[in-house]
């Protein structure tokens, strides 16, 4: 196929020219057998099934509708089948007009203008384009209209109070009791009491009566499936993407171009005197372009009585010229924009500066004054106007900076809408406008009242635009030159606002009224012309014809006579009679509307004048030669003199308007006649030397002089001027045509014609776009209607194509700034929506007359079609007779041609650059095509005729050939823009070709695609056929483009043989029946072929989502977006709003489930998210004990008891290739499954889960769970504090930029991949956070109180509608089972689901139904729980407690009833409950253990509830079941009541954990329920960081299991029981089950919980070895090991060895690694004395404290902690060591001892404590001194000094399960001082000896010692000492010992002293010599001191006797050798 698109691309122009027939052949060839014989169709898939990445042959669409006739009549299912008939209409819909009334004019290029501004626009309606996915509701602001009246889902978390109030009581609780009064078991009676006086739930009605369960069943769905929510999109939110990529955006309509637009309106101007009119005008200055870019409005302020003055020479005003206000238009506002104020007065004798004098010398105040010189002034004026009223001079002038009063006036809030649009702006234009330049907006100031006081008079020699700019340029500078001048005072008022969007009494330019203006009398507002400062770009669509005459400067130096005060009149003539002046110079103010003259200001005596006015003329629509401006000078005589007239003429110019046709404008220089120019000078220039005329100057040119022009009827360019001339030609039929100097005969009118239309391109860009409408409106007709030239048909079909083509490319490449994202240029998208239409087809009418005439008529004219069978066009089947198409030669005679068809045709022969072109924007060919194509049908009316015989066939080649062809260029550089063109042309056919023959055309794509795919590898090329596919799917009949109603027949074939797809089946009874169930749930061939494009969409999806897909992940969210917008499209569709329909359309996606189910391994994993997302109160309940590791390393477990499973597949151990999709893609995943499962038809679901294998099944529960996960309600605090992550939006890019770097292959990609991880985002959770569903798009992050609100209340909505959708799908699966009754083994996993989402955070309503089935379940399957899934019944029961606890009384209504059936169905099915009993009561525990938000109050209402249906149960009153109940519920309320005792004592931890430990005490014969407590604490522990402690938990926990188990079996290598653990801990002992009231493991219920198990045994030891490494203790890890290795090597479990001798490795590394650097507890004595401790009075603990804590610290934290409770002021720490005697405390108080103490050792014990951590392990013995004297004090003199030595044991070895221990045994010694001065010079001589023989030596530690040593300052150092007990013998011989000790201590001590010296001195560097020197000596003076007491000994002791002891110790000696 990929050859053959070669082929035939370059084949292409030969084949088409030569011979049709070929392309027909090679059509057939690329179609693929398009439509052929069944029989082919069905071979394709006999081999067995076509891969998905092979194209399938798609359905024959048009002939399937025939052979299926619809077996329903009518109804929205009826719909479902074919296209509504209303599908598309043409439109013709009149344009707005701005104005009031047009003018039409004659001329056939005028009246092709004016019409091209006046048709209605002819826009293609399709009536359901908004229902397709382009226009999705579920974006943002269409969701909030879709989610009004969602009711609020009530959540327990919600209710929950806040954690402050929730503080407050706790503290209450603390205050009232400290005490544990009673025994941890309580006193019956009273907890009885209490139970009995609650209040019960109410009961549930029925809840005990037998029902048959399909009743139940029944009763149950009816219940779940009413007011639940129908559309389940509209409660997710948006999936956060860019605009959608089908989204095509309807064009604006095209309308005049208005820059920003500034109303002026100008209020009053006084001067100090008024005696005379003053004129004035306002204009627009850019002083950097240099341009002035506004016409002149002009305006006066005069009263009536000033006006009256001139009333000789202005009859009456018009109306139109009293505006004072003006709109003026600013298309590039910069800092450089002035408004001019100019001001003029009538001319009166003197130069201006004279005139000027009274207004600067007089002031208004001294008026009276003045009196007599003004009136003289106004007599004056008044002889002035009388006589030279007709003239002006100028006055004066001032200007205003825009941007300053803008900018001063602030910005406003709120603008009106920018009215600039970007389609003007060409790219230059673009580039300066912002450079340098701040923005300047004039669209949202504040209005802002201008008053002007200065004015600068005018200097007559300044008056030209250039010296304005200079004054401007210098107004700006700070040291202006004007600022130096005299101004003339007088002020002026403008108000300067934004212009509103339709301001009243409005006058266009060309004082047209625009609406609304609803009465002419108003004074008007004017809008002034803008001349642009720079191009803009925008089509003409109103007729405007303006010229702007500007005299500038006149130079009659050279001319004799007398020619002084100059004025020149302006006039446009249309003949050369003085009478041929038009009326057509727009007055100016306080004048009538129209004049026939203009006369110029007087410069007084200047012969050489500046001019600077501006004469505005309306041109006629027609010109002729004869048309043009007469300019007369004349000199003005200013003084009344005898026989001087006022006026004489003194010379005499002219302009020609048309040269060669054209209008002529410009800049001008010309020569000046002395005399009148003579006859027919109208059609010469002045330039022309005529015979016998005299001129100024020699016939130079004098006068200079700029004429504009606005007009939407001359081009003002030469090329289009000439084609547009040559095609009216051709309408007129008038030869010869004259253009410019050439005269054009019929002979060469066709290459004149080609060569224009080839000229095209060489036009102006701006004139080009100006008359762009006219213009393709021309070149189309020169396509469908070839001019007859000479006889001869000249076809300019290739010419006019080729320059279209390269007109759109410049349109494209210059204004590249207006085009929408696929870049379609504006320009041109709205002339094919608005303006294209086809021309009439018939040859003879002499000019294009539009349908929109005709169609207008709601019933169309029959004229139209006789008017069309002349034409003989192809469209008119009836006409020729056949259904083919008429003869090409009898066409090309006729000469009239389809356009679509001739657009194709060119299209596919063209070549080269024109080709490339044409590709470059082939949107707008498509988009003309399909235009085209619909109006063709809509006129011949054949929108209902069969789609198959609508076109001919070489039409149909042709558009396969483009496809083909196109497609083999999608690799180019514009292929995203080629693609999506393409899609949407594919598209648009849809809806008027024969469907079946577009598929066959996406096929076509497809391949060309795909080949290239897997030849290159790049999925950019992926990424485009997605989009591809997203917009052809984008169709507003999708559904039915799909056949829904095909049942998946095989392929209609002529025998009725077995379909190929059967064939394959298994041999099953139905053999049919079940392949056709399962080819609709699989992307079988059938599937694909008969829906056609969902069996695409899900074929990528299925592709691209395969894990072993090489380089697609960064298309994941592409691909699911695409499915997920379709699915949201169809939910909120109305045409689909009926279940019945929505379940058809859901069949065409029933595929996506298992698609879904295959992607499980690689979806985010949810499970792991929540304890992220758990309020804080919740969070506990998360940490609970069982890390996840463990409770994957229990092997064969699936949920531990209260944590969340950390895998949520059947096998942990497969290979989970964690989350390789981000979590947003797995969320819009799971949303779409959850869709099609709760819209699918239940029985169609039914019986595809008979035909899955269990194995499939359960991978469909896994799924389930993880949805019930993903879509787990988050809680309205969540929402809060997300609203404070502002973070998100700038992850949110990363995200992006990850994505879209992934997209494209390289090394980037790859370097990307790898910092995901392998399998792409395992991101940090943390960091991912943005990516859970609340992310709405909208910026603002901080969302009002409301918003927050409505989102909680979405996503609680989602989250019910979630999970009631989840239950639905378990319900169909439990009747799967019921009705197959067999696979049975999935039953646990639909419990497990159901126990999950119990564990989740639900609302109420979404819980009773969960309860409703899970009792249904229990009741079917009873011995499912009891006797199978006994580890759900133990979860099941932890579910149902904790609902009995909810604080919402009807979830706790459910659960309490869930819980009393399942007692009962426990009981039924074997007379004793034990299980469920002893699973309650360990439910209840751990319960209470772990969460902090647990209610008692609400739990015993349970209890009661359930006590009470066991009192109203009838049918078991007579058996032991309702004392059973009695006996577990006052139990259970015990446990209860030791809880409340719990949460007294929440903050504080030592009596947390006493309180647990002494409860898991009282359970020591229930070792299920001590396990639970003991787990309980471990969790405490490791919150606190207490892992030592934690790990004792386990160890403990362990030797339980280890008692039990080697009473259940007899295993050599499991451990004996506790006594194996001894060496971890000497406590563990107490574990051993030894007492009388031991219950055997073999009692049922009893020992079953998953721990009592050899895996249990080895999780908990594998958490205890990671607990003790936690905590440092790294030989305990050793010996934890030594238990385990014995059993892994039993299992030969060399991968756990391996693991675990790594570890030890590691272990062993840290104690070398560490050495010296290790630090374990620290340990202090606490008391506490006070009856306020309750029965901690008098009780003495040690407390274990982290390493390095200080005894300030401890002391501080007891004290506040204690203050707190009690109040500050009771609480006082205790601050010494001595007896505490009670008596003399008072007993208010409270009082607390505090004491650091060391670990003691015997001496015999440090035999075997060698290492740190022996010294600081199994510590039960501790010592603390007390210094003390005789008389009270506690320090004294060395010979009074006595020692107090304490020794406290407690009653278990430290580390324990608890982290304070009772003493429970003290023993004091006392220390007498000279025993305290032994003690001291031993530890002196350790310290000398420790620091000498130090490894490696430390010098500054020797010296230090050193110094403390034989220093001479040391104060009661060595010396005293031996001083104070040495010097006399004692006279008590009981001292003899002691004296003799010292004496040997000081002995030992000198020596040391020596050594010391010696190696102080072997370390020194030179520098220390000296003070090695200075110790030296104070040692020899030590020495010398100490010699005679050390050498004196005492001779009593040296008696006879102890030498026979020396003896008999010499012959003991002797004996020994």
């Amino acid at each position: 196929m990929g050859c053959l698109s070669v082929f035939y691309s370059n084949a292409i122009c030969a084949v088409l020219l030569f011979s049709r027939t070929v392309a027909a052949e090679v059509r057939k060839q690329i179609a693929g057998q398009y439509g052929g014989s069944p029989q082919l169709l069905k071979n394709l898939s006999v081999g067995g099934n076509i891969p998905l990445t092979e194209a399938v042959e798609p359905v024959d669409f048009e002939e399937y509708l025939i052979t299926h006739p619809p077996l329903i009549e009518s109804g929205p299912l009826r719909d479902l089948i074919e296209f509504p008939p209303d599908d598309i209409k043409v439109l013709y819909t009149p344009r707005e007009c701005r104005t009031l009334g047009q003018a039409v004019e004659n001329d056939p290029h005028v009246r092709d203008c004016v019409r091209s501004y006046t048709e209605d626009w002819a826009v293609v309606n399709r009536k359901y384009h908004k229902l397709g996915t382009a226009f999705n509701p579920n974006t943002l602001d269409k969701q909030k209209e879709r989610q009004r009246g969602l009711p609020k889902q009530v959540f327990e978390s919600d209710e929950l109070p806040d954690h402050s109030s929730y503080q407050d009581d706790q503290d209450d609780l603390k205050r009232r009791s400290m005490s544990i009064d009673d025994t941890p078991r309580g006193s019956w009676a009273c907890s009885i009491f209490d139970l009995k006086n609650s209040q019960p739930d109410a009961l549930l009605p029925h809840l005990l009566d037998r029902v048959p369960n399909e009743e139940i069943d029944h009763h149950n769905e009816d219940q779940r499936k009413s007011n639940r929510h129908r559309e389940l999109f509209a409660l997710h939110p948006a999936l956060d993407e860019e605009e959608p990529i089908e989204r095509h955006c309807v064009p604006d309509v095209p309308k005049e171009h208005f820059g920003q637009r500034l109303l002026v309106k100008c209020l009053s101007l006084k001067f100090e005197i008024e005696i005379e009119p003053i004129f004035a005008s306002l204009a627009l200055y850019d002083v950097k372009e240099k341009k002035k870019i506004s016409e002149n409005f002009y305006f006066d302020l005069n009263s009536e009585q000033t006006k009256a003055m001139l009333r000789p020479h202005i009859p009456s005003a018009a109306i139109s010229t009293l505006a004072r206000s003006a709109v003026f238009s600013i298309t590039y506002p910069s800092q450089d924009v002035f408004l001019v104020i100019k001001l003029e007065k009538v001319l009166q004798q003197g130069d201006i500066g004279e005139c000027a004098e009274p207004y600067m010398v007089f002031k208004e105040s001294d008026a009276a004054k003045n009196k007599e010189k003004l009136e003289k002034l106004r007599s004056q004026s008044e002889q002035f106007c009388q006589r030279l009223g007709r003239y002006r001079m100028p006055f004066a002038w001032t200007a205003i900076h825009l941007m300053n009063i803008v900018n001063s006036a602030g910005k406003r809030k709120g603008s009106w809408s920018e009215r600039r649009n970007s389609s003007i702006v060409g790219r230059r234009s673009l580039e300066r406008t912002t450079s340098g330049d701040e923005s300047c907006s004039l669209t949202s100031f504040r209005p802002a009242t201008l008053t002007v006081t200065n004015f600068f008079k005018q200097e007559g020699d300044r008056l030209s635009d250039e010296d304005l700019y200079k004054f401007l340029a210098d107004m700006r500078r700070p040291s202006s030159v004007l600022r130096r001048l005299r101004p003339i005072t007088a002020q002026l008022k403008i108000d300067i606002s934004p212009a509103p969007e339709n301001p009243h009494y409005c006058l266009t330019p060309d004082l047209l009224q625009v609406k609304p203006y609803p009465d002419s009398r108003v004074r008007p507002t004017k809008e002034i012309l803008e001349f642009p400062a720079r191009d803009i770009y925008v089509p003409n669509t109103t007729y405007r014809n303006l010229l702007h005459v500007n005299p500038q400067s006149l130079n009659f130096a050279n001319r004799q006579g007398s020619a002084r005060n100059i004025t020149v009149k302006v006039q446009f003539m249309n003949g050369e009679d003085p009478s041929n002046a038009m009326p057509v110079i727009f007055g100016k103010s306080s004048c009538a509307e129209y004049s026939k003259e203009a006369y110029t200001a007087v410069v007084y005596h200047n012969r050489s004048p500046d001019f600077h006015d501006e004469v505005k003329i309306k041109l006629p629509a027609s010109l002729t030669d004869h048309h043009h401006i007469l300019f007369t000078f004349y000199h003005v005589s200013c003084q009344q003199k005898q026989n001087t007239p006022l006026e004489t003429p003194v010379g005499y110019t002219w302009i020609p308007m048309l040269q060669n046709g054209r209008l002529r404008t410009g800049h001008f220089c010309l020569p000046v006649s002395l005399e009148k120019p003579p006859q027919s000078y109208s059609v010469l220039s002045p330039d022309v030397p005529l015979p016998g005329m005299k001129w100024v100057d020699n016939h130079r040119g004098v006068f200079n002089v700029e004429v504009v022009a606005a007009s939407a009827i001359h081009t003002q360019d030469q090329y289009l001027d000439k084609f547009f001339a040559l095609v009216h030609a051709l309408d007129e039929h008038m030869f010869p045509v004259r253009i410019g100097d050439m005269r054009i005969m019929e002979n060469n009118l066709e290459a004149e014609l080609k060569s224009s239309i080839a000229a095209l391109n060489s036009s102006q860009l701006e004139p080009v776009v100006r008359f762009l409408h006219l213009l393709l409106d021309k070149l189309v007709l020169l396509m469908v209607r070839p001019p007859v030239i000479a006889g001869q048909i000249v076809n300019l079909g290739q010419a006019s194509f080729e320059v279209m083509a390269s007109i759109v490319n410049r349109l494209h490449k210059y204004l590249d700034t207006s085009q929408d994202m696929h870049g379609r240029n504006s320009l041109l998208s709205s002339y094919i929506h608005y303006v294209f239409r086809l021309p009439n087809m018939d040859p003879n009418s002499p000019s294009p007359v539009h349908y929109a005439t005709m169609a207008r008529s709601a019933v169309r004219p029959a004229s139209l079609n006789l008017n069309r069978s002349r034409s003989l066009s192809n469209s008119n089947p009836d006409i020729s007779g056949t259904p083919t198409s008429p003869d090409d030669e009898v066409r090309s005679i006729i000469g009239s041609k389809l356009f679509h068809e001739e657009l194709a045709l060119q299209w596919v022969v063209s070549s080269g650059s024109v080709r490339e072109g044409a590709l470059q924007q082939a949107w707008f060919f498509f988009e003309l095509m399909v235009k085209s194509i619909i109006h063709h049908l809509y006129f011949t009316d054949r929108l209902q005729s069969p789609r198959k015989n609508r076109f001919p066939e070489r039409f149909m080649d042709d558009i396969t050939a483009l496809v083909s062809t196109i497609a083999g260029d999608i690799d180019l550089e514009l292929v995203e823009r080629l693609n999506t063109s393409l899609a949407f042309f594919l598209n648009d056919l849809l809806s008027v070709m024969d469907r079946g023959f577009v598929f066959s055309l996406i096929k076509t794509y497809w391949k060309q695609v795909s080949t290239k795919l897997y030849a290159l590898q790049n999925p950019t090329l992926e990424s485009l056929r997605l989009d591809f596919l997203r917009i052809a799917c984008s169709h507003e009949h999708y559904v039915t483009l799909n056949l829904p109603f095909s049942l998946l027949t095989p392929p209609a074939s002529p025998s009725p043989s077995v379909s190929s797809a059967t064939s394959q089946s298994s041999g099953f009874s139905t053999q049919v029946q079940d392949q056709k169930i399962a080819n609709m749930f699989e992307l079988s061939v059938p599937f694909r072929e008969q829906h056609y494009l969902a069996g695409l969409v899900l074929t990528e999806l299925a592709v691209i989502l395969d894990p072993e897909a090489d380089g697609m992940f960064g298309l994941h969210k592409k691909v699911i977006s695409v499915v997920h917008n379709l699915l949201s499209s169809h939910d909120s569709d109305p045409r689909y709003a009926d279940p019945e329909v929505k379940a058809r359309v859901a069949l065409l996606y029933l595929p996506l489930i298992g698609i879904v189910m295959e992607t499980l391994p690689q979806l985010y994993d949810f499970t792991g998210m929540l304890i992220d997302f758990c309020t804080e109160e919740q969070e506990a309940e998360g940490n609970s004990m069982i890390s996840q590791t463990v409770a994957m390393a229990i092997a064969g477990t699936s949920v531990p008891q209260m944590s969340r499973p950390s895998s949520f597949l059947l096998n942990p151990q497969a290979t989970r290739q964690h989350g390789s999709f981000s979590a947003e893609s797995s969320r819009s995943l799971l949303i779409c499954l959850l869709w099609v499962l709760k819209n699918a038809d239940e029985m169609v679901l039914q019986k595809w889960f008979t035909d899955l294998s269990v194995s499939q099944l359960n991978r469909l529960l896994d799924l389930l769970y993880l949805c019930v996960s993903c879509f787990e309600y988050k809680g309205k605090k969540a929402f809060e504090r997300m609203n404070s992550l502002t973070f998100k939006k700038s992850k949110d890019m990363k995200a992006k930029l990850e994505e879209a770097i992934l997209g494209s292959i390289g090394a980037r990609q790859e370097m990307v991949r790898r910092s995901r991880g392998a399998f792409g985002s395992q991101e940090n959770l943390r960091w991912r956070k943005d990516m859970t569903h609340w992310r709405q798009t909208s910026e603002k992050m901080d969302k009002t109180r409301a918003e927050l609100e409505h989102e909680a209340i979405i996503d609680g909505n989602l989250a019910t509608e979630a999970n009631l959708i989840i239950l639905d799908t378990l319900e169909i699966i439990v009747q799967t089972v019921s009705v197959t009754e067999s696979k049975e083994s999935i039953l646990g996993g639909v419990l497990k689901v159901l126990l999950h989402s119990m564990a989740c955070n639900q609302s109420a309503l979404y819980l009773q139904h969960c309860f409703a089935t899970q009792r249904a379940l229990v009741s079917k399957f009873p011995e499912l729980l009891f006797e199978e899934e006994t580890e759900q019944c133990a979860d099941l029961c932890l579910r149902l407690l904790r609902n009995c606890s909810s604080s919402i009384s009807t979830i706790r209504a459910h659960a309490s009833a869930s819980l009393y059936l399942l007692m009962r169905q426990n009981f039924e099915i074997g007379n004793n409950f034990a299980r469920v009993k002893m699973q309650v009561t360990m439910s209840l525990s751990s319960l209470v253990g772990t969460s902090q938000n647990f209610n008692e109050e609400f739990l015993r209402r349970s209890l009661k509830t359930i006590l009470t249906y066991a009192e109203e149960d009838l049918e078991l009153r007579e058996t032991t079941f309702p004392d059973q109940v009695q006996d577990l519920v006052f139990n259970l309320h015990m446990i209860l009541s030791d809880t409340v005792k719990m949460k007294e004592h929440q903050e504080d931890p030592e009596m947390l954990i006493d309180l647990m430990y002494r409860i898991a005490k009282g359970y020591q014969t229930s070792p299920d329920l001590r396990l639970t407590w003991l787990q309980n604490m471990a969790g405490k522990h490791s919150e606190r960081n207490n892992h030592a402690e934690a790990a004792q938990c386990l160890v403990h926990s362990a030797a339980l299991v280890a008692e039990y188990l080697s009473m259940l079996e007899d295993r050599k290598y499991l451990p004996v029981g506790c006594v194996t653990f001894q060496n971890i801990s000497s406590n563990v002992l107490e574990e051993s089950a030894v007492s009388d009231d031991v219950v055997s493991p073999d009692e049922e219920g009893i020992c079953s919980g998953k721990y009592f198990t050899e895996a249990g045994l080895v999780g908990l030891l594998e958490q205890a070895a990671a607990s003790f490494s936690m905590a440092g203790l790294y030989e305990a890890v050793n010996e934890v090991y030594k238990v385990l290795i014995p059993v892994h090597e039993a299992n030969r479990d060399a991968k756990k060895l391996a693991t675990i001798h790594g570890k030890l490795q590691e272990a062993f590394g840290k104690i070398v690694h560490q050495n010296g650097k290790r630090m374990f507890g620290t340990y202090f004595r606490v008391g506490f004395y006070g009856s306020k401790f309750g029965d901690l009075d008098e009780q003495e603990f040690v407390y274990k404290e982290p390493a390095i804590t200080k005894l300030a610290e401890i002391s501080h934290r007891l004290e506040s902690f204690y203050g707190e409770r009690f109040g500050e002021d009771q609480v006082e720490v205790i601050k010494d060591s001595n007896p505490v005697d009670k008596c003399k405390l008072d007993p208010n108080k409270a009082f607390i001892q505090i004491t650091y103490v060391e670990p003691y050792f015997d001496t015999y014990e440090m035999k075997d404590r060698i290492t740190y951590f022996d010294k600081n392990y199994n510590l039960r013995r501790f010592v603390y001194c007390t210094p003390f004297t005789l008389d009270g004090r506690a320090h004294g003199d060395l010979h009074e000094q006595f020692k107090r030595k304490t020794n406290l044991t407690t009653s278990h070895a430290f580390p324990y399960i608890k982290t304070r221990i009772n003493i429970i045994h003290k023993e004091e010694i006392i220390s007498t001082p000279i025993e305290v001065a032994i003690e001291d010079m031993q530890k002196k001589t350790q310290e000398l000896a420790f620091a000498t023989h130090q490894d490696p030596s430390d010098a500054k530690m020797l010296q230090m010692v050193l110094q403390g040593s034989v220093g001479t300052t040391v104060n009661q150092g060595p010396l005293e000492v031996a001083q104070v007990f040495l010097s006399e013998i004692p006279s008590d011989p009981k001292l003899y010992r002691h004296h003799n000790k010292l004496r040997l201590c000081f002995k030992d001590f000198t020596k040391r002293c020596e050594d010391a010296l010696r190696k102080n001195k072997s370390l020194i560097g030179p520098d220390q010599k000296e003070y090695q020197r200075e110790l030296e000596r104070n040692y020899h003076r030590l020495k010398e001191a100490l010699q005679p007491l050390i050498n004196r000994k005492i001779p009593q002791l040296y008696k006879p006797v102890l030498q026979v002891n020396s003896h008999s110790r010499m012959s003991l000696r002797k004996l020994d050798v």
